[in-house]
């Protein structure tokens, strides 16, 4: 199965750093605990390779987002 993540360039690794250290943007999306939906979003993506066809993960992922923005709210 591909590696989930975001397609942006790396710098090169450091000696002793581990090749397959998380991504900081999913690190940061796993915190808001939206990275089920988020990983839903990015596998119709990549299945359908378009955004249009994953409007139901689309939502999903933006509302699950916005639910851990509101103020007052975990």
């Amino acid at each position: 199965m591909a590696r989930h993540g975001h397609t942006r360039s790396r710098p090169s690794l450091e000696e002793g750093e581990d090749e397959e250290a998380e991504d900081p943007l999913d690190a940061m999306i796993r915190r808001t605990g939206c990275l089920g939906p988020h990983r839903e979003l990015q596998e119709c993506m990549a299945e359908r390779q378009d955004w249009r066809h994953c409007q139901p993960q689309v939502r999903a992922f933006g509302e699950c987002m916005a639910r851990r923005q509101r103020p007052g709210e975990p």
